[in-house]
């Protein structure tokens, strides 16, 4: 690193700190297609908006990317429908009543807009008001959430409408974009110590699923590591304690922008990667701070900045070292105060166990991926991607047993965030909702109304002596 231990001052370095914090085990549902919309979960509302389906979403209007492109004049009027109406008060309220205690919200880079290169890239134009307006409405109901670098700028793995631009050409492993990466990692960082409307913000997650064979993603294990310490910048700049470090410089501001510029400047402790992203990030949080509305960004010391209330440092979050083969670099070696680690899976897509009944659940039954995450420091671990899709045709009686099943393997770790909230219900999208989307999961039974209980606790007693797949 880096960080140095030396001796420093902040003007408001007394300031208590807000109540977002990592819950005691997670019980959580993905806030997908909200703000990065994949098509193939909302497909009649998709083609009423302009866009198509095909085989390989490359290949047709098949992303937010593509729409934007298509219909330049339109579009930022398109997605604020989409917008206003996929997430809204309503469902707030059913996932409280559920007892969901966290969201894991999957955000692309442009919601950013300054980040954008406006004669390349193609995107919609409005999203942060709506994500802020949804973190308000989270914050109120008491459900914690996680930022989701879910589409970072580049393009992370490629052929993938998550990503929000569906291409084979995949640019996100290079300093250019880990550099934009890391200028909306400051950015949110700030907004989540500062907007009161951010303040159930508990972590950040740095890149959603990104290439698996890292011998294709060069300079990732830097990354990590530049992630970690823009966090950790933005939060000794604002005096939040970070253990064991301090800041090197002395900022006789509560001014945040003018803090930010002067350390960054200044300070011998970061280096150049996260001084250019903290400095970059300068301008934008300026704008910001006028466009909505953010009077604790110009003054910090304000009741109203959620640090005020006993904020603590917030959780960095990677997918795991397991995520990625061949010589992976660990995010554990990144860690500098709270982190948390990331898995997905799903058994639809295949390669994880035979596709009938028995293999599944004698697969999950025996699940071993809290504790070999554990054996490398990838601890703590949830699981935030997995669903009820199958490979087979499921029966309901099936269903029942594989949500509590893959519940009680997951909660021996940190905890689960289902994939998704919900999914479209036409007849263009059939059954979809019904292995895909929490709430319908709920309404026809296979989840149990308090999400920390099961239908039958004894599910895995035939198959935890079984050969996991």
């Amino acid at each position: 690193m880096r960080f140095l231990l030396a001796a420093g001052v902040l003007a408001a370095s007394c300031i208590l700190r807000a109540a977002a914090a990592i819950p005691d085990k997670i019980y959580g549902v993905n806030l997908g297609s909200w703000l990065v919309l994949e098509p193939w979960m909302l497909p009649a509302e998709w083609t009423a908006m302009g866009g198509e389906t095909c085989d390989s979403c490359g290949d047709c209007i098949g992303s937010e990317f593509a729409l934007a492109q298509k219909y330049p004049d339109t579009v930022d009027r398109l997605f604020e429908k989409h917008w206003s109406t996929w997430f809204t008060q309503y469902d707030v309220n059913q996932l409280r009543d559920a007892g969901i205690n966290t969201v894991r919200i999957p955000l692309g880079y442009w919601i950013i807009e300054q980040l954008v290169d406006r004669e390349t890239e193609f995107y919609p134009r409005g999203g942060i008001r709506h994500l802020q307006n949804g973190l308000k409405m989270l914050k109120e109901a008491g459900i914690q959430a996680i930022l989701d670098h879910h589409a970072p700028p580049g393009v992370q793995t490629p052929n993938q409408a998550f990503t929000g631009h569906c291409t084979t050409d995949v640019e996100f492993y290079t300093d250019y974009n880990y550099h934009r990466a890391l200028v909306w990692t400051a950015v949110m960082t700030t907004l989540s110590h500062l907007h009161p409307d951010f303040a159930s913000v508990f972590s950040i997650e740095a890149v959603n699923e990104p290439i698996m064979d890292a011998s294709q993603t060069p300079g990732y294990g830097d990354f990590q590591k530049n992630f970690v310490e823009v966090i950790r910048a933005v939060e000794l700049i604002l005096g939040i304690p970070v253990p064991g470090l301090k800041l090197d410089v002395q900022t006789h501001t509560s001014n945040f922008t003018s803090a930010l510029s002067t350390a960054a400047g200044a300070s011998r402790i970061f280096n150049d990667a996260v001084k250019s992203a903290l400095l970059e990030a300068v301008p934008i949080l300026v704008e910001l701070g006028w466009e909505l509305a953010i009077p604790t960004i110009f003054n910090f010391n304000m009741a109203a900045a959620p640090l005020r209330n006993s904020r603590e440092p917030l959780v960095t979050s990677f997918m795991d070292v397991n995520w990625q083969y061949n010589n992976p670099s660990n995010p554990a070696d990144a860690q500098i105060g709270p982190q948390g680690y990331d898995n997905h899976l799903y058994y639809s897509f295949g390669g994880v166990a035979d596709a009938n009944p028995d293999a599944y659940l004698a697969s999950i039954c025996n699940l071993q991926r809290v504790e070999n995450d554990a054996a490398v420091g990838d601890s703590p671990l949830w699981f935030g991607e997995w669903g009820l899709p199958t490979q087979f045709d499921a029966t309901d009686d099936f269903l029942f047993k594989w949500a509590d099943a893959q519940k009680l393997a997951y909660s021996k770790g940190k905890g689960w965030i289902f994939w998704n909230f919900k999914v479209e219900i036409s007849e263009q999208a059939g059954d979809l909702a019904r292995q895909w989307s929490y709430l319908e999961g709920l309404n026809r039974g296979f989840f149990t109304a308090d999400p920390s209980q099961l239908h039958d606790p004894n599910v895995c007693a035939p198959y935890v002596y079984s050969t996991a797949s």
